[in-house]
Order: C-alpha cells, then structure tokens, then sequence
C-alpha cells in the first residue's frame, strides 16, 4: 500500500481513522489513565488522613476490594469476548445476503467503536485499581473512590451493552444498510461537485485544457505505478505544488476506483524532461491500496447499492422489495448530481496555470451503472421495471442537460423492450408501457435547458 503525503489529506485522514476498530478504545483506554490517576489522588490524599471520604463511597477490607475488583473485570472481559463473536457471527451472515462490506460498514461504525472503547477503558481502569491496593504504613491501602468509580463503569457498562444489542439489531436491517450506504454516497456526491476553479483575472493562464491535453498526447511522458493496488485517494492541491515546482502539467487519466496494475501508467507529465523530478514526489500525492472507498469515489457507493439488488433478485434470495429500496435510493442520489457535475477537472496554480489534468465518473456512466445491472437482473420482474421508471422519472424532472436526459431517455427505452421481452403478462406489460409513456410525455413537456 502507497500512502505517502496524502494521509496529511483531511477527508482522507478522517476516513482512515474513522475505518478501525482501535482509535476510540485507544482514547478511551487514555481517559480511563486520566480518571485513575485523578482517583488514586484523592484516594491517597484520604488514606493520609487529609480529609474524609463521603458516605456513599464504598468501604471494605482489601482482599474484599480485590475480589470485588475481579469478578468485574472478568466479567467486562467475557461479555466483550462473547457479544462481539456473536456480532461478527451474525454480521457474517447477514454480509451473504447484501455483500461482504458489510463488514467493513460494522468497522466504520460510531456505535461499535464506542461500545468497544467503553468496555476497553473500563476493563483497563479496573485492572489498575486492582494493582493499586497495597499495604502501607497505615494497614492496607485500599482505594474506596477508586472503587467506587468502578462500580459505576460497571454500570455505565451494562448501559452500553444494552444499547449496543439494539444498535446491532438496528444496524443490519437492510433498509437502515442502504440508507447508510446513500447517506454516504450524497455526502461524496456534495463533496465532490462544483464547478472547476476559474483563472484568476488579469492573469495569465496559459495553455487552454484541450491544448495542453493535446501536448501531453503528442510528448508527455509516463511514469508507472509503483504498486497493483486500487487508486483510492488524489491529493490534488499537494500535485499542483509538485507540478508548479517543475513547470510541469500532469495528467492523470485514472480516477480513484480503477486498479492500477504495476507498471500502468499512473500519470503523464508533459513537459517529458519534468517526468524524473515529478516521479520522486509523486508517492506523496496518492494512496493505493487493496479496496476501495468513497472518499473520491462515488461509483463504490452506487457499485455498493446494485450489489445489494443484484442479490436481493437473486433465485436464492428472490427479495424484490430489498431490491425496490436500492432502487429508490439510486435514484435520489443521481437527483443530486446537476450541472454543477463536471467528469474532467482542472486544478491551478495561484497564477492560475492548469497544473493537473484530473477526471470524475462521467455522468452516463454513473447512471448505466446505477439501472443497467438491475435492468438485466430483473427479466420478468415488472414490479421492478415499474420502480425503475419511476426512478428515471424523477431524476428527469431534476435534470435539464439535453445530453444527460437522452442517456435517462435510453435507460428507460432498454426498460421497456426488456418488459415486451420477458413479461408474460399482458395487463403487467400495460403498466410499465403507462410508467414509460408518462416518462416519455415529461420529456416532450419540458422545454430544454443547455445550462
């Protein structure tokens, strides 16, 4: 895996650390060190004779004080064993019928990773007050607040354990999984949009795009990838310095998603003769690694959501409603990307010379691979050609770009001969011919708009 610079990135450092499971129990495990040491001082202070301990602190001899201690770490350490093999066991189940990165989304997740840390810090804080009894010059040293506190991690425990079994029953229901994975996807979606930054004025910018495109195809030079691995994050801003440091112009013509053979391409420098001092930095302004993500890709999270119908249309699973759902949720994602949506990006210097030459999910494409795999899934399934118009249906409401209507336009067209073709039933093909014709009739309606 090739990280480099690139984990200084924020969203891509964010994701990192939010896609683990030891990072809150890690800063849990520091507050449970911090509340310790705070009780072991006013429990020194109190044993010297400074002050008394309130009434409500738990008082006893220190071979009670240790067998207290043990069984509530013991029993922390078991119910974490037990809960989260079980959790595993039944996520592991569940990732067989929406895909194995369910597993990956349970990784991700607040509420384990805080479930987890809680047990963690506790179990951690209890062992310490366990090796703080001691003797001393006055009898034995017992830490009572300690203790105490203690019993109420205990609590606060036994608190977490209940929410976590409803976070987990909640949490791999199919319609909160899809949600989860759209709510993602309009987040990268939003993120990802906007228009390319414009030359600042009264300067020089230089080489159009499509000049400088064209100088790259007839003398730039290519410098390979380093690693196989899937292309998961570009630090843009951290190229542009690399490229303005050597006058040079890079283009990158893979996008975060594509898997990167070693020796591909990774990049073209034009000039050829920069391609030596930009290939010794270029490490810092990309990650590649084994999987995908959503930090720059959003054709994962569709990819996600259609793995999901594809199973759910599936002979052994053959749920339609599950498939249904995706549906919905394909559709109210692609409403988000308007004109705003640009697959080729540039990205400037401060002068404002177009230093790298960047791409995105062509709009097209996005939308073939939110309906097409389905569309094929689907034969003899009106129900589903039904949603899948009406989703079209929506998303043409939203998009004014004659270029982005027609590809809408050709996704129900397939839709419709795959019904003519497959369905049985004439009153069923009569249904998705009247969701095909109002599509049709939303189209004639709409004056075009070039945006």
């Amino acid at each position: 895996m090739m990280r480099g610079g690139a984990f200084l990135e924020a969203d891509w450092r964010r994701e990192t650390l939010r896609t683990n499971l030891w990072l809150v129990p890690a800063l849990e495990t520091l507050a449970a060190i911090g509340l310790f040491a705070l009780t072991l001082m006013v429990d020194r202070d109190a044993y010297d004779g400074l002050f008394a301990l309130p009434t409500w602190v738990l008082s006893g001899t220190a071979d009670a004080a240790r067998q207290i201690l043990t069984t509530m770490a013991a029993a922390i350490i078991t119910v974490v064993g037990l809960v989260f093999s079980i959790t595993i066991v039944a996520l592991t189940l569940a990732s067989t019928q929406f895909g194995p990165r369910m597993l990956r989304n349970f990784i991700r997740d607040r509420g384990t990773q805080l479930t987890l840390g809680t047990f963690v810090g506790s179990f951690f804080y209890i062992v310490l007050v366990l090796v703080a009894i001691s003797p001393g010059p006055h009898g034995d040293f017992v830490p009572h607040l300690s203790i105490t506190a203690s019993l109420g991690l205990t609590l606060v425990d036994l608190a977490m354990l209940i929410y976590f079994i409803n976070h987990i029953a909640t949490m791999i229901q199919l319609p909160q999984v899809i949600a989860s994975i759209a709510g993602d996807l309009a987040q990268a979606i939003e993120d990802q949009g906007g228009a390319d930054p414009a030359a600042p004025p009264g300067l020089d910018s230089g080489p159009t795009r499509d000049e400088l495109l064209a100088r790259i195809g007839e003398s730039g030079a290519a410098i390979p990838t380093a690693a196989s691995g899937y292309l998961q994050y570009i630090r843009h801003e951290r190229l542009v310095r690399i490229a303005a440091e050597s006058d040079a112009v890079l283009h990158l013509p893979y996008r975060p998603g594509h898997f990167l053979v070693q020796g591909q391409p990774l990049a073209v420098v034009w000039p050829a003769a920069a391609a030596s001092a930009v290939a010794q930095q270029l490490a810092h302004g990309q990650v590649t690694g084994p999987y995908r993500t959503l930090a720059q890709d959003i054709s994962f999270g569709v990819d996600q959501l259609v793995e999901i119908a594809l199973r759910a249309l599936s002979a052994a699973v053959n749920d339609t409603f599950t498939a249904l759902t995706c549906i919905d949720w394909l559709s109210d994602c692609l409403c988000r990307i308007t004109t705003g949506w640009h697959p080729q990006r540039v990205y400037r210097d401060p002068r404002g010379h177009i230093r790298v030459i960047a791409y995105q999910p062509d709009y097209d494409r996005l939308v073939q691979r939110s309906f097409e795999k389905i569309r094929q899934s689907s034969l003899g399934e009106p129900a589903v050609m039904i949603r899948q118009l009406e989703g079209l249906y929506k998303i043409l409401e939203q998009t004014s770009i004659p270029d982005r209507r027609q590809v809408l336009l050709d996704q129900a067209a397939m839709i419709q001969r795959s019904c003519d073709a497959s369905v049985p039933e004439e009153t069923d093909r009569r249904d998705v011919l009247r969701r095909y014709e109002a599509l049709l009739a939303l189209h004639g309606d709409a004056a075009p708009d070039q945006g």
